[in-house]
């Protein structure tokens, strides 16, 4: 998606999310992922994209959560999910959550795109890892999403970290560069015409 930079909004960062808000990140980040070209090579199936995204993005809401790294605009019509430094997920619980929430006709799909990106992920320096973004459809271009990721920016440069995401739109690779990103080695391609993911990454200023 295309995001306009503007000065950031108070924001918070949410630990302990309550059920009532993991149910809302959930659904918002199903609602934008939606038509996104790499949910839709996971789950082609319209109807079954809709109903298991809000499921699937659950989890990573959950795993984010655990490590005090989702940012949220105030009224929470944007949200920001990401690992900091030194996060060492339960690759294998983690793999058989999601999994599980995909079903047996989509995991190996997922499985595929995971094993992927794993090869491509640095691991030879801490960073920030920007996992998803998400904005209400009505505030678009409002620039809140993009003030909540100026806003981790400025927290990854006063510790004097990195940062890496992987970009799966045009869009997003131009928001990522507006951020100072550049891009990190070769894409992510996925099989059969699926979608690229192009690696990006950004040193500390």
């Amino acid at each position: 998606m295309s995001l306009s930079m503007s000065p950031p909004p108070q924001r918070r960062t949410r630990s302990a999310l309550d059920r009532s808000a993991v149910t809302h990140l959930s659904a918002l980040l199903a609602a934008t992922f939606h038509q996104d070209a790499l949910t839709r090579w996971i789950v082609p199936d319209e109807r079954r994209r809709a109903e298991l995204l809000p499921g699937f993005f659950r989890v990573f809401v959950e795993l984010s959560a655990s490590y005090d790294a989702v940012l949220t605009s105030p009224d929470g019509d944007a949200v920001i999910l990401f690992l900091p430094p030194g996060a060492e997920p339960d690759e294998a619980a983690l793999g058989a959550a999601l999994a599980e929430s995909l079903g047996e006709a989509y995991a190996p799909a997922l499985a595929t795109v995971t094993a992927l990106q794993a090869e491509h992920h640095p691991t030879d320096r801490p960073h920030y890892y920007l996992a998803f973004g998400a904005v209400r459809a009505d505030r678009q271009r409002s620039g809140v999403l993009s003030g909540l990721l100026t806003e981790l920016m400025g927290r990854a440069d006063r510790e004097g970290v990195a940062a890496y995401a992987e970009a799966s739109s045009p869009g997003g690779e131009a928001v990522t560069r507006r951020l100072g990103f550049t891009r990190l080695g070769g894409d992510i391609v996925l099989p059969g015409d699926g979608p690229t993911l192009r690696p990006m990454w950004r040193d500390p200023r």
